[in-house]
This record gives C-alpha cells, structure tokens and sequence, in this order.
C-alpha cells in the first residue's frame, strides 16, 4: 500500500488544486481540515472569542459552515477529510504571541509563527497520527535537496505570489516532510487548473490579511483583548523635543508615516518606539536611513556560518530584497571580527 500524504485544506483554490495535484501523481492523499477558533468573530464582544469542535457555544453557523467545507471538499477530491480543532493551540501559540509582541513595542509576524508552530507543527503531528508521513500545502514556494542531503527552501516560481517569506522559520525536520505541489505554478496557471477541473473552492477570496482579525483593525483588536490597556505617552522627535501624544505605541511601527499626527513641514515617521518610556520617537525620511542593523534568533536553515557572507535581505513581505553582508556576532564580547570588516 502507497504511503499516506495529507494535505492541508482550508477551503480555498491553492490548497484545492494542491491536492488535486498529489492524487494525479499518485499520492494516497487524506485532507486535514483546521480550525482556529476565529473563523466566525464578527463583533466587538467576540474579545478572546475559541471554538471547540466538542464546545456547545459553537454557533449554528459556523458548525454548518465546517460541516460544508469538510463535506465540499471531500466531494470534489475524492479524498477523506479530516478536522482538525486547534483553537487552543493557535490562542495560545500565535494570538498571544501577537498581543505579547506588540505589548514590548515590536511589531510581530503571525504567519511565520503559525507556519512553524501550527501548520507544519500540530498539524503534522495530527497528520503523523494518521499514518502520514508527509504534509503538503498550498503555499507558493519549493524545496529543493542538495549532495550531502539538506534541504533548502526556495522562492516559488510566481514573483507576486510567492510565500518563502512566510515560512523562514521551518527546520530541515520540517521541510524533509513537506511538499509544496503549487510552488513552480503562477497564481493565473493555478485558477486555469481549477476551472479546467471543476475544482470551485468553498472561499472565493483571499485572505490578504491577519486571518483572526476581522471586521476590526489591529489597535481595535488589541484594546478588546483581555489585560491589554493601551497607554498613551508622548511624541519626541529625534532631538528630544516634545510634538504632542500617543493613543499607544501598539498602534505603531519602526518607519510608520500616518497616525503620527503631528503637523510639520515635512512628513514625521515612527523611528523608534521606547515600551520602557512609553515613548515614540518620530523623525523625517533621512532620519530612518541605516547602515546597519542588529539582528538576533536567526533560524539557519542550513549551517550557521562562522565568518560574514553575502545574503540578501527583506525587512517585510514586499520588500525587494536587497545585497547585503551578515557578520556572525562574538556572544560573549558582542563584537564583530573588524579584520574581516
């Protein structure tokens, strides 16, 4: 007997054509269908709000809802579906995460976290206990294996598309036992394939955002959410001088133009932001220019390197990254090997 893929499907046309594509090949293929437990919050008093799929307060929509999913998309591929209720986990391991990250003053990355720690983490666990020994998903990126058997995560072929961003934090663990069937397809060849196939998906459209934020911005969400007061505070510019006050710096970002509010001849943005002080400190486009940064918990994919090498850096998704040099830190002295400057 064929040993068992899963695949996870959210509903959508990537993860459908995903394993649309693994039972062309060959692939004995289980669904594996997740729930966060923030698929249906639509109000305000929704704050903290986790499903369970054994919980009576689930609402009658949103049990339909799951039900129709599991029940399209095992029609349409011909495939068991699985569900999967990670409410817990992902409130505990990505929503906090998130209010924790922006409580320091530091602006988080969801995604990257849930990818790690949910998707390829719990889910394949869930996954392995089904007799699976690998986990696909509809994400735009590749794999590739080199000479002495590493793993190397590469971009996916469509430049709009592409997720490898998202998934930096994976292991040689985790991408030994992973498969991305869409990751050399363009988004236009993906729908081609689906409309070709009678693959309609159960969600006509993207999530382009925070999947357990809706309905709300990220500071409304963040002020509902239980222990979280906003605390407003002071605006300097780079020199110290007082231009006005915050609302709190959960509402900001290192190189934020608008909410600044504060009238100038030239636009302020957010340069630094002190939790300690409860300050912000704004400054003009010059004032955010920099030569050099400190980066700390790198996930090496591949080997850590012990002297500088060229790579390539991206400070967020659709930023074009760009030439740069690491130089490895001494932890103990926390200086650089100037001789190699």
């Amino acid at each position: 007997m064929k040993q068992l893929t899963a695949i996870a499907l959210s509903g959508g046309i990537d993860s459908l054509v995903a394993a649309y594509l693994l039972k062309e090949q060959g692939h004995n293929v289980i669904g594996i269908h997740f729930i966060t437990g923030y698929e249906a919050q639509t109000h305000d008093n929704d704050k903290n709000r986790v499903f369970s799929n054994t919980d009576s307060s689930i609402s009658t929509t949103t049990k339909e809802d799951t039900c129709h999913t599991i029940s399209h998309l095992s029609a349409k591929l011909g495939i068991e579906v699985k569900l999967l209720d990670l409410s817990i986990e992902f409130k505990n391991n990505v929503v906090d995460y998130f209010i924790r990250t922006y409580q320091a003053g530091q602006t988080p990355n969801p995604c990257m976290v849930c990818n790690r720690s949910i998707k390829f983490g719990t889910v394949f666990d869930f996954a392995h206990k089904l007799g699976a020994s690998t986990l696909a998903t509809g994400h735009y990126a590749r794999i590739s294996r080199d000479n002495e058997k590493r793993f190397h995560l590469i971009k996916g072929v469509d430049p709009k598309k592409e997720q490898s961003y998202f998934l930096a934090l994976m292991s040689q663990k985790q991408l030994a036992r992973t498969l991305f069937p869409i990751g050399s397809m363009t988004k236009s060849e993906v729908i081609k394939l689906a409309h070709e196939n009678g693959l309609e998906p159960v969600k006509k459209r993207e999530s382009q955002d925070i999947c357990f934020i809706r309905n709300k911005n990220y500071g409304e969400f963040l002020a509902f959410q239980e222990g979280f007061e906003p605390k407003p505070g002071r605006i300097v510019d780079v020199y110290g001088k007082m231009l006005g006050h915050h609302r709190g710096l959960h509402l900001f970002t290192i190189g934020q133009r608008r909410g600044i509010n504060c009238p100038s001849s030239e636009p302020y943005y957010v340069v630094n932001m002190d939790p300690g002080q409860n300050l912000l400190t704004v400054g003009l486009k010059k004032d955010l220019l920099s030569f050099e940064c400190r980066v700390k918990n790198i996930n090496w994919i591949n080997q850590k390197p012990n002297s500088p090498i060229k790579v390539h850096t991206r400070v967020r998704y659709r930023h074009k990254a760009v030439t740069s040099k690491l130089f490895p830190v001494n932890r103990k002295t926390g200086l650089k090997n100037r001789n190699q400057l």
